[in-house]
């Protein structure tokens, strides 16, 4: 199961249809992503890891952390980072009655600026769900790589070992600026930023894929 979520399988993706999971497989480049932020204990820091190495990410920022910390959600527009929806209040779709799903998300546009992408929490979505929301979004996002940050049964060079093991030409990595994500996240962050670097990969916006 755990290596079903690091990097789902090729038939479990076909299923929700016009969802993106990767970049051009032909470029030795990935995408660094961030969900559920912003928050004071962790943003910051992510933006100063990106702004000493030059890599612009993309944000999936939860909407009432947006209202929460104005402040932060400033720096990371104003560092020139991505952003997407994350809904307002995290909702998991399979809980969620499909008209207040898309109501929440609507919220989280107005707080955070109107983002073109929009990445559902827990990777939760059907296919019709992902063809309603491109009727809004430019994209709706997923992942080739999630490292299991925020799973405190691992330890910071577990998370760590899920990037080395599993990245390839065009992912789309998740990290997880929470408090719940901790110093696995920060020593994951670092030491995947450094080891993509040494192995020639470039780094982009989820935008321009």
């Amino acid at each position: 199961m755990a290596d079903w979520i690091v990097q789902p399988p090729g038939w479990f993706r076909s299923l929700l249809g016009r969802g993106t999971w990767r970049g051009d497989p032909s470029r030795k480049t990935v995408y660094l992503t961030f969900d559920d932020g912003p928050v004071p204990e962790q943003t910051p820091w992510v933006l100063d890891v990106l702004r000493r190495h030059g890599i612009r990410a993309t944000f999936f920022c939860v909407g009432d952390n947006v209202r929460k910390h104005p402040d932060v959600f400033r720096q990371l527009t104003e560092a020139g980072h991505e952003v997407g929806n994350h809904t307002f209040n995290h909702l998991q779709y399979f809980r969620t009655a499909a008209s207040r799903y898309l109501d929440n998300a609507d919220r989280c546009s107005r707080i955070a600026g109107s983002p073109r992408l929009f990445r559902p929490p827990h990777g939760q979505m059907t296919p019709q769900a992902v063809a309603r929301l491109l009727r809004t979004f430019d994209k709706v996002v997923f992942w080739d790589v999630m490292p299991r940050d925020y799973d405190c049964r691992l330890t910071p060079q577990q998370v760590f070992d899920n990037v080395r093991r599993h990245v390839r030409n065009g992912s789309i990595i998740v990290f997880h600026d929470s408090v719940k994500a901790g110093d696995r996240m920060r020593h994951a962050l670092e030491a995947s930023i450094e080891w993509l670097e040494r192995n020639g990969y470039s780094f982009d916006t989820v935008g321009n894929i």
